[in-house]
Formats: structure tokens, C-alpha cells, sequence
């Protein structure tokens, strides 16, 4: 049993997978969660544990509290999360709410209550996965891009308000298009981000993230032109970003 003991959520693929094995190289024990099966034999150590359980839930959350079994949490990675593309008007009511229980109601239940143990032993490192979609409307993705904001503007109020407790780091990731299962999970397969066959890698991403964690970054935008993307929008009108939003998201713009 290591000393370190790191707990990531959204770990069976993607970004959440990169960082576990980031964690298992700079020696954590592991508690991997996610909502879909874990298949990958290489995520993890000997000392890991997998959880499939729905973190749209309090009582997902306090099942992966009850599983790491009172352990000191070191490392926290946030990284569950799902989108939902299409229009907001065709959407069922269950699939939008599941959308913002995960990214929102979940997230924050965790952060709640994880935050208070760090803070109560006086040290603990959070890394939570926002994205460059909170910073622009998004046309034919309005919930998931809605959930991002909060999500990076509720990281940014919860670390200055812990800011006197020198011990705890909160960075927020900032990724734009990743090349993972999320498009194909949110119904976007056709549209023009879903096809686009230059999206990040999930292991650079991770990477960014990993590095301005343990460097105690703030936040971390992952990829130049994402940095650019995100620097145009806080001085673009609105309309603007969301109708370049559209052009990426509408369903069928990949056919163009």
C-alpha cells in the first residue's frame, strides 16, 4: 500500500485514464470511477480499485466516498462529465437533467465533501476537468456548455475562498475537442467537432493538467489555439462564438 492515495472520476477511458496512469507513475494508490465498464487492463496498479457507479447521484457520490474506506484523500481528479448534443428542444427532460446532476450537482456534492477532509488534515490537491466550452454559447450543445461555465467560474470562487489554506491546490483543466468517446456518447458523431480528426490528444491533455497541478496552477487551458479561442470570446459579442458554435455543433455539419 502506497502513502499517497488519489481518487479519479471519469477514469475507464479518455482523460480520466491518462491521468490514472499518471497517478500509478508518481506512486498513488488508486480509486477509479466512472459510469461505464472499465476495459482497459493497463489503468491502474495493484493497488487500484474500480467503481462503476452513476455520479449524477448524492447517493453515487457517497458510494465512492464509502469505497475508499476512510483513507487520507491526496489527489482528487474530477473529470466525470458528459455532453449532450442537438437541439435543446428535442432533448427529454431526463437527458439534460443527467447532464447537469453529473457535471454539476455531482461534482459539486464531491468537491463538498472531499474538500472539507483536506482542509480538516491540512494539505490535498483537486484537479477538476472544466473546458473552453464554458467560455462560449453552445448552439446545439447549450446544456453541456451551461454546466462548463459553472464549472470553471465555481472553481475559480472555491479557490479563492480557500486561499489561506496554503496546503490546498485547486486547478481547473481547460481542454477544448478531445479525441475520446464523448462525441459519440453525446449523439454528435455528425456533426463537424465530432468528425474533426485533429482533436487533442487525451494523454497531452492530461499531461497539461497533471503538470499545472502539481506546479499549483490556477488553471490551465490545454492547446495554443484553444488559449486563442478562449482569449477571442471574452471580447467577441456573444452572437458571435455562438453562431461559430453552430457551424462546429449543428447536427449534420459534418456532411458539409
Amino acid at each position: 500500500m502506497a502513502d499517497k492515495f488519489a481518487i479519479i472520476t471519469g477514469a475507464s477511458t479518455g482523460i480520466g485514464a491518462e491521468l490514472a496512469r499518471l497517478a500509478v507513475a508518481d506512486g498513488y494508490d488508486l480509486l477509479l470511477v466512472a459510469d461505464t465498464p472499465f476495459v482497459d487492463p493497463s489503468v491502474g496498479n495493484a493497488n487500484a480499485r474500480t467503481l462503476e457507479v452513476d455520479l449524477a447521484t448524492l447517493e453515487g457520490v457517497d458510494r465512492l466516498l464509502d469505497a475508499a474506506g476512510g483513507r487520507r484523500i491526496d489527489l482528487l481528479c474530477a473529470n466525470a462529465g458528459h455532453g449532450l448534443g442537438g437541439p435543446f428542444l428535442d432533448h427529454a427532460v431526463s437527458d439534460w437533467r443527467h447532464v447537469i446532476d453529473t457535471n454539476v450537482t455531482g461534482t459539486v456534492y464531491l468537491l463538498q465533501k472531499v474538500l472539507a477532509k483536506m482542509v480538516a488534515q491540512g494539505e490535498g490537491k483537486v484537479l477538476v476537468t472544466g473546458s473552453i466550452a464554458g467560455w462560449m454559447p453552445g448552439s446545439f450543445s447549450a446544456v453541456y456548455n451551461g454546466t462548463k461555465a459553472f464549472i470553471d467560474n465555481f472553481t475559480a470562487a472555491i479557490r479563492n475562498e480557500l486561499k489561506e489554506h496554503a496546503g490546498i491546490t485547486i486547478t481547473t483543466l481547460e481542454p477544448g475537442p478531445v479525441e475520446t468517446e464523448f462525441f459519440h456518447r453525446a449523439g454528435m458523431d455528425d456533426t463537424k467537432v465530432g468528425q474533426n480528426d485533429k482533436k487533442s490528444d487525451p494523454a497531452d491533455v492530461a499531461k497539461d493538467g497533471w503538470d499545472a497541478l502539481m506546479a499549483g496552477k490556477d488553471t490551465i487551458i490545454s492547446g495554443w489555439k484553444n488559449k486563442l479561442q478562449v482569449a477571442a470570446s471574452g471580447v467577441l459579442p456573444q452572437s458571435v462564438p455562438a453562431q461559430l458554435h453552430r457551424g462546429m455543433a449543428e447536427p449534420g455539419s459534418g456532411k458539409d
